[in-house]
């Protein structure tokens, strides 16, 4: 059989640098190329960056898109790489109109290009375009029509992107009708929990109805509130795993296949099994396989656990939020409770602990192991410790309110986390800071945070994470700090200690909310399953309290839409995944 040796690289670019995101693709060519590659794949969009949301919409964008694809092509012949077939993803304009979406001629597409000897010898866009969930596809691009085959060394190879593979039917049922030998698919898939597992299983299904080996390429890195978790796979026909790259690292996955030899000329029109017709475009680039070598031993990967895996996802995206929005460092307020606890170790992980700037702001209800803790976890991560006290500052805020009467309640308790948030927020303008948000997504859910206060900042590393999640990522961060001979990052005492706003005396948050582990589970029936009441009451959950975490979260949809971004972990967050109206009279009675 045919040998190829192909080569799946997952990076991590940056939307909108298409001069910086070619430049990286060149040099994975390179390394590739040294290494004997004859194919190389590239993610989708990875010379845009994904998504590039309504950047697409400007034809100035479409355009250089375009443009910067060809001068890739030269520059890699120029590079000495022309004799390197490279797949990679781009953003296009269709060529004609699509009267079935009735969208005209010149509209962006989801673009997958293969360029061989300083040109680019296919086109094709995605097929299936995505309208869940994250994404917003329909918005943004018409459909393609075709799929490629590439003849490359004696053999067939089809092209798809990513989407193009999730759905039944489609390109991958034009694959086998059209006997190719190998599937590429471009991807820029975002995690999510367990998403490895059903990534996996679904490769698998999709190369045995192609009757084909599948290499499927993603990406790596964070984009706004979105995180790519790499995890690029090679399968076989009959679903055994070839090759499989790591979790959330740039990686160049080498793998050594035996292919079928090209034997189909089958071209046009295939019945897509999708209520579409698809026409299969044939392209030789040489049909002589080369001559024999001896084959590597390919690399597969074992996948993190579960608690390993979220907290790479949420360091992975809170170090590309910073890093891409230029900033070097960041600042936020530690309490001694665990919340902040944790986002002040993912901070120093994501960018070192030189780089993190964590604040004491006690007032007159902290307790004095709330500071002593604080303390201890910056001496222990090594962040840049600042003792600033409040008292002083709300009591002259208090006596400008007297005349009125004052404040009470909710309201004085709230002006201690204002305070908070105006030094947090002036320290970030003073010294260039990015402030982030140590809010959780219970809190989040439930209102549970003060606007402008503990909400203001610039990014939220665990606004996904529930509180019981955050106990279990501390406690793990913890082992694996133990694991390494290292010291705890995070004081025991304040893992143990019962959490607590202390905005007013002997302050719990079991006070106004229920226990977090009960909590938590109405949570995930209500915001992540879109479970209603009836549903809710028949997963067994005390209808008094589903009555109260439903008005808890309903009331504070206006809070959320005001909260920062944050690397969203879980099938749904809050933000692209769901959307609900600010201004909205429906209850689920």
């Amino acid at each position: 059989m045919p040998q190829l040796r192909v080569a799946l690289a997952q990076i991590d670019v940056t939307v909108g640098d298409l001069t910086g995101n070619a430049a990286r693709i060149i040099e994975q060519v390179g390394v590739a190329a040294g290494a004997g590659a004859h194919l190389v794949l590239l993610p989708e969009m990875a010379l845009t960056g994904y998504p590039a949301e309504d950047l697409v919409l400007r034809q100035s964008f479409v355009t250089a898109s375009r443009a910067t694809l060809d001068r890739l092509a030269g520059d890699l012949a120029e590079a000495g790489l022309g004799a390197v077939t490279v797949v990679v993803g781009y953003v296009d304009a269709c060529p004609e109109p699509t009267p079935r979406v009735g969208r005209p001629a010149g509209e962006p597409q989801d673009a997958a290009a293969v360029i061989h000897d300083g040109r680019v010898v296919a086109r094709s866009a995605k097929h299936h375009l995505p309208n869940y969930g994250v994404f917003d596809e329909f918005r943004y691009f018409v459909p393609g029509d075709t799929l490629p085959v590439i003849r490359l060394h004696g053999i067939d190879i089809g092209v798809t992107v990513c989407e193009d593979l999730w759905q039944d039917g489609g390109p991958i049922t034009v694959c086998r009708a059209a006997e190719v030998g190998l599937v590429v698919t471009i991807n820029a898939s975002p995690y999510e929990r367990n998403k490895d597992d059903l990534r996996c299983s679904l490769v698998r299904q999709r190369a045995a109805e192609a009757g084909a080996t599948l290499a499927y390429v993603n990406m790596v890195g964070g984009q706004d509130d979105l995180v790519f978790d790499g995890d690029s796979i090679v399968v076989a026909p009959d679903g055994s795993v070839l090759a499989r790259a790591g979790q959330f690292d740039e990686e160049l996955l080498l793998v050594d296949l035996d292919l079928p030899a090209a034997t189909s000329d089958r071209a046009g029109p295939v019945d897509a099994q999708d209520r579409t017709t698809i026409a299969i475009v044939r392209k030789t680039i040489s049909a002589e396989p080369i001559a024999s070598y001896e084959p590597a031993t390919p690399r597969v990967t074992e996948r993190l656990d579960d608690l390993a895996e979220i907290y790479a996802a949420i360091v992975t995206g809170t170090r590309d939020y910073i890093r891409k929005n230029r900033f070097r460092s960041v600042v936020l307020g530690l309490s001694g409770g665990i919340d902040s606890a944790l986002v002040a170790v993912i901070a120093a992980d994501a960018v070192g602990a030189d780089n993190v700037h964590v604040v004491g702001m006690p007032s007159r209800y902290s307790s004095d192991h709330s500071v002593t803790d604080a303390e201890e976890l910056a001496r222990r991560i090594g962040a840049q410790w600042s003792l600033m006290p409040i008292g002083s500052v709300v009591e002259a805020y208090e006596k400008t309110f007297a005349d009125i009467g004052g404040l009470h309640g909710v309201a004085e308790e709230n002006l201690q986390s204002r305070v908070r948030g105006v030094i947090l927020m002036a320290l970030s303008n003073e010294a260039g800071h990015l402030v982030l948000t140590t809010g959780n997504k219970s809190e989040l859910a439930t209102g549970f945070s003060t606007l402008y206060g503990d909400s203001a900042g610039g990014f939220a590393p665990i606004k996904d994470v529930t509180k019981s999640l955050v106990w279990d990522l501390s406690r793990w961060r913890n082992e694996l700090a133990r694991t390494r001979g290292e010291t705890e990052p995070i004081p025991v005492a304040i893992i143990d200690k019962p959490p607590s706003a202390e905005l007013a005396p002997g302050q719990l948050d079991e006070d106004r909310l229920p226990p977090y582990e009960v909590l938590d589970a109405i949570l995930d029936d209500y915001v992540v399953r879109d479970r209603g009441r009836e549903e809710l009451l028949a997963a067994g959950h005390d209808a008094d309290l589903v009555e109260r975490v439903i008005r808890l979260v309903d009331l504070a949809e206006y809070k959320r839409r005001q909260y920062p971004p944050g690397p969203k972990i879980s099938p749904k967050n809050f933000g692209r995944d769901r959307r609900l109206p600010i201004t909205n009279a429906w209850r689920d009675r």
